[in-house]
This record gives C-alpha cells, sequence and structure tokens, in this order.
C-alpha cells in the first residue's frame, strides 16, 4: 500500500476541498497595489511618482498613463543596467540575488534577467498551487511517492561580483525546497553538469536506478533526453524502464507541434499539463484536465496587461507603440490575441515578454500561448501567427503520416524578385517530396487564414519547402550555445538570421 502517497494524495484533496476559489480581478488589483507601495521609493518608483499612482482615484487607469512600455532593451539600457554597476534599489529594493540568462529563442547574446529573492518565493507559491492542482487530475496515490525528472539547464550557477547567474530553470531547480529533493531527479550532482550532453549521457546511464512518475521540460529537450535513454539501454519505449512514469509537465512553448513525436516514445498514455515558466516569472499553469488552457498566477506577484495584438501596435523590432492600449483582465474578449504585458515582484514594469497570449476562459483566467510578437509572419498582408503555423504542421502530420516537431519560416524574396515564404520542416520521413508537402501547407493556410489567402492571390508568389532532419534543428541550437534548458527555436526568422541558418544547414 502507496501509505506515504495516500497521505500526501489526501493533503491536496484537503487543501483543494477547503480553498475558495480566486477572484482574478481582485487578485490582480491587490498585486499591483502591493507591487507599487514595495517599489514606491526605489529610482524606477520616484521617477514614475509611484506615490501619486498610490493615491490616484483609479489605480491600474494612472498606472498605465504614468508608466511607459518596456522590452527589455529599453529598461536594461535605462534601469537594469545600474544594476551591474553595484547600484541598488533601483527598479525593487536592494539588489537581485541572481541574474536570469536569457536570449528567449537560439541567438549568441543572452538577456540578463533580475531575479529577486521575492521572485523565488513567487515561483515556489505557484509551483505549490500546480502541485494542489493534480487533485483534479484524479491520479492514484501510488503517483505522489514516485521521482520527478526536471530536465532544465544546469544549476552550477555562475558567480558575478554579489549575485548567481544562470538559465530561470536552473535557478529554480537550485531553490527546490528540502522536503522535495529526495524526489527531484537526477538529483543536484548530474544537474550541475554544464554540458548538455554530457547531462544527458549521466541521465541515461542512471536511468535504471530510478522509479520516475512525472517528467518536467521543454517538449524538444525531453524528447531528445528519452530518446537517448531508449538507445542506451535498447528499449523499445520508456515505460520499459519508467513503467509508472504517468505525468509530463511541458512548458515554454505550446505541445502541440512536439504530441506525435513525443506519443511515439511512450508505451502507454501519460497525462500532459502545460506550464508556463518564463525568465521574467511563473506566468501560469493548468489547472484542470478538461483544458490544455493554463490559469495565469494572479495572485503570485506578477500584474498583467494585454495589448491587442494587431500590426499597428507593433513597431520592426517587436516593440510596442507607446500608444497601444492596454486592458485589464476585466476588459479582454475571448479568441483574440493579446500581447503579454508584465510588472513583476523582480521589478520588470510594465514589460512586454515577448509572448502572445488567448484567453480561452476570462471567468478562470485560462489562457494558450498562440507565439511570438517577433515571430508574427506580416510580410505583403499574409498575417501568420505561430499558432496558425502550428495547425498547418499538424496537418501535415496527418496528410503525411509523419511527425513534424520543428519548423522555421523566413519571408523574403525569391531569385525572381517576388516575395516567397521560406520553411524548413523537420521530418525523417524519407518518401515526401517538397513540392508536394508545398503544396499541401499552402492549401491549409489559406484555408485557415483568409488574410494569407488574399495575400497569395496579390504579393505573395507562392510557398517553398525544405524538409530535413529534425535533428539539424537542435544542433544549429547546440552550435548558438544554446543547446537544452529554456531554449525554443526560431519560428520565424529575419532575412540575415535565415542566410546564416541556411548555410548551416548546408554545412550540416
Amino acid at each position: 500500500m502507496a501509505i506515504l502517497g495516500n497521505i500526501i494524495k489526501g493533503v491536496i484533496d484537503l487543501k483543494e476541498t477547503l480553498s475558495s476559489e480566486i477572484n482574478h480581478i481582485e487578485a490582480q488589483k491587490a498585486v499591483l497595489k502591493n507591487l507599487l507601495e514595495k517599489a514606491k521609493d526605489t529610482q524606477f518608483g520616484i521617477y514614475h511618482h509611484f506615490s501619486d499612482i498610490l493615491n490616484s482615484d483609479n489605480l491600474r487607469t494612472t498606472f498605465a498613463n504614468t508608466v511607459p512600455y518596456f522590452n527589455y532593451n529599453k529598461i536594461n539600457n535605462s534601469w537594469w543596467s545600474k544594476l551591474h554597476e553595484g547600484e541598488t534599489d533601483v527598479t525593487w529594493p536592494g539588489a537581485p540575488s541572481y541574474f536570469a540568462l536569457s536570449s528567449g529563442t537560439t541567438g549568441k547574446t543572452s538577456k540578463r534577467i533580475p531575479v529577486t529573492d521575492d521572485m523565488i518565493s513567487a515561483i515556489r507559491e505557484s509551483g505549490i498551487k500546480q502541485v494542489f492542482a493534480l487533485h483534479n487530475f484524479d491520479l492514484p496515490a501510488e503517483f505522489f511517492e514516485k521521482e520527478i525528472m526536471m530536465l532544465g539547464s544546469s544549476t552550477d550557477l555562475e558567480e558575478n561580483n554579489d549575485h548567481l547567474e544562470g538559465e530561470i530553470s536552473g535557478i529554480s531547480a537550485s531553490n527546490i525546497p528540502f522536503w522535495f529533493r529526495s524526489y527531484y531527479k537526477p538529483g543536484e550532482e548530474i544537474a550541475q553538469i554544464d554540458d548538455w550532453d554530457a547531462r544527458v549521457q549521466r541521465i541515461a546511464e542512471r536511468a535504471q536506478d530510478w522509479d520516475i512518475g512525472a517528467l518536467s521540460g521543454i517538449p524538444s529537450w525531453i524528447e531528445l533526453m528519452l530518446q537517448k535513454v531508449i538507445d542506451h539501454h535498447n528499449l523499445e519505449n520508456i515505460h520499459d524502464i519508467w513503467p509508472n512514469l504517468q505525468v509530463y509537465t511541458s512548458g515554454g512553448v505550446a505541445f502541440s507541434p512536439y504530441e506525435k513525436s513525443f506519443n511515439a516514445l511512450m508505451g502507454k498514455p501519460v497525462t500532459v499539463i502545460d506550464t508556463y515558466l518564463a525568465s521574467e516569472g511563473y506566468v501560469a499553469t493548468q489547472v484542470r484536465p478538461e483544458t490544455d488552457a493554463m490559469q495565469l498566477n494572479t495572485d503570485s506577484g506578477i500584474y498583467f496587461e494585454f495589448v491587442p495584438f494587431k500590426p499597428e501596435y507593433i513597431n520592426k523590432d517587436g516593440s510596442l507603440s507607446q500608444d497601444a492600449p492596454a486592458l485589464t483582465l476585466e476588459q479582454v474578449e475571448r479568441d483574440q490575441d493579446y500581447v503579454l504585458i508584465m510588472s513583476t515582484v523582480s521589478g520588470a514594469w510594465r514589460y512586454l515578454i515577448g509572448d502572445t497570449i488567448e484567453f480561452t476562459d476570462i471567468e478562470r483566467a485560462e489562457i494558450k500561448i498562440t507565439g511570438r510578437t517577433k515571430f508574427f509572419l506580416n510580410t505583403v498582408g499574409s498575417q501568420l501567427s505561430v499558432n496558425k503555423m502550428d495547425d498547418a504542421m499538424q496537418k501535415l502530420e496527418e496528410k503525411f503520416s509523419t511527425k513534424i516537431p520543428e519548423y522555421t519560416i523566413c519571408a523574403k524574396r525569391g531569385e525572381d524578385d517576388e516575395f516567397y515564404h521560406f520553411w524548413y520542416i523537420g521530418s525523417e520521413a524519407k518518401n515526401l517530396d517538397d513540392s508536394e508537402v508545398a503544396e499541401a501547407l499552402d492549401g491549409f493556410l489559406k484555408a485557415a487564414n483568409k488574410n494569407y489567402k488574399v495575400a497569395r492571390s496579390k504579393a505573395l508568389k507562392g510557398v517553398k519547402v525544405k524538409l530535413i532532419n529534425p535533428s539539424v534543428f537542435h544542433e544549429w541550437s547546440g552550435a548558438n550555445k544554446k543547446k537544452g534548458g529554456q531554449v525554443k527555436m526560431e519560428r520565424v526568422m529575419g532575412e540575415d538570421k535565415f542566410k546564416e541558418w541556411q548555410t548551416f544547414v548546408k554545412q550540416n
């Protein structure tokens, strides 16, 4: 009998029974007030008149009218750079204990995003919320005695002056509660290995020693790890070595493009739970099995605003026009793409995280990630978002009976000086024809997006497809020194990066 598992499951069930439903609108009002109160005497708070905002009749409206939008470059150049010069009380009281290194997608230059002790606490609170939400998924008591494989970046953080630096997954893993450490795999020793390939090799070697019940990590890197374990032990599927694996918590990107390739590694179905942990904070987590949408963490140190995702509000570099309207939680509508704006206990203010989302249930504050502001393809009016591209990949998988875990696209002129969408699609299928796939893809996109269909009848000449092995995408990440962790492949590339990509593909 799973005595410990029954105890843990009983505590979770009791907590959920006693908990009241969150009023997300009121929670957000309280979060904003607390943020402003705590930061009013910082350099940023004084400059932006936080004390006056707190005394205003409509706190949220005054806040939006007083504080401008910031992207990383703007807030880093004006404010966060002071932290690296030893200044304190800049955008948040004191100085951050950590900086999260993040390029968002593959790239050679990392952003350095402050992570305060208050943010570590907020992430932990949201993690506990995720654990208690397991009550809704009706998992057996035995599950709560199994180990959890968390595959993120290295926990061997780099010391830099008076703080530590690393990816947010490594920072979070290095701050796991003491009571959780016996469940946590691959364990501190292996998690500190900086080289991703070496770390995964050690995981494969030790895999038979663990009884894994849950996985957590970015889908593309989880798949590579699972494949390594399967190959190392000459298995049919991962359940041959981890028969009690029941849950996978995905994160950072939409799971749907990886669903088919992920399931191919399984021996039986697992419960997939989506999460949304970014370098700037723990944004949302799935709390019920009836949907794959995630609930915003509205009461854990982050205040959210939502800008309608329309071309007139987006600058060429992906930043926001300062006259773009910001909506609060009670003003949003379902099935509308929004640019996500965050103010946090790490001292990010009206910060453009770079993701776009849509609401599936406003009362529950449930969302789905629909793409990236920089990945929105609007060349000659085609208006393609990542979720439309992902949907098209799923249709290609169905039509051609293949797996397509990765792809990237660039809109540019061809040799005839006409505009084309150039796609590189990852598939191991040997018998697919590039032109046949291009024709099918073009048809799917026309059917799904009227703006794309109009563009194809005018300035957008056509679609060109190049099928390549999915491993090339992973090697590209490695070549950019960003293998593993929170790294996500660029779905849309600019022309300069695309030239580098094409050269890389030819060499590999």
